[in-house]
């Protein structure tokens, strides 16, 4: 009786195997999974702070074509102005405390070229900006970086801009640029 059982039972499983292979159900698939550990480059990911130079980096700009070379150099950052205070920023300036960014121009060779504080800018953190008010005389902290001045080929000019800025919060980056640029050259402002 044994013997019977076992023999139907085989029997059992061989149809049930048999009718699973027809060609009314699909076959069964089989799924490989394979890891692979990626390799890592050599290749440096990009600096978050590329292309900001370090304060007091001197970057030369040329342009052939229309005869100008000049050399920029942001050279110091002061929130707050340390110097004698000027009367504080009225409130339509946007800031309550003066800050000022010395900097220096160069002509290094090619026609004279006019300089001004409107190219210089201060960026922060959260997108804003605070533009140079191009105040000038009176107690304006000294020695004033000059507005529109002529520069000939060989001669410099340098002095201090100063910013209406909000005490509360210092900028990331110094920006310099003019209107003919479409690559405003950036310093890093170094932690208070």
């Amino acid at each position: 009786m044994k013997a019977n059982r076992a023999i139907s039972i085989a029997l059992l499983v061989a149809a049930t195997a048999t009718a699973c292979s027809s060609s009314e159900t699909p076959a069964p698939s089989v799924t490989v999974t394979k890891t692979v550990t990626a390799t890592p480059s050599t290749e440096a990911a990009p600096a978050a702070n590329d292309g900001v130079l370090k304060m007091g980096t001197t970057k030369a700009m040329d342009n052939d074509e229309d005869k100008v070379h000049i050399t920029v150099q942001a050279v110091e950052y002061q929130q707050p102005y340390k110097g004698p205070q000027p009367q504080k920023p009225e409130d339509f300036q946007g800031g309550d405390t003066w800050a000022t960014l010395n900097v220096k121009i160069c002509n290094t060779r090619g026609d004279a070229i006019s300089v001004s504080p409107r190219p210089w800018s201060l960026a922060y953190a959260d997108d804003t900006s605070i533009e140079s008010t191009g105040l000038s005389g009176g107690d304006m902290p000294k020695p004033e970086f000059p507005m529109d001045k002529i520069v000939k080929p060989g001669r410099c000019a340098a002095g201090l801009i100063a910013f209406p800025v909000p005490s509360s919060k210092r900028p990331e980056r110094i920006v310099y640029g003019p209107d003919d640029s479409s690559d405003p050259i950036e310093w890093a402002v170094p932690k208070a």
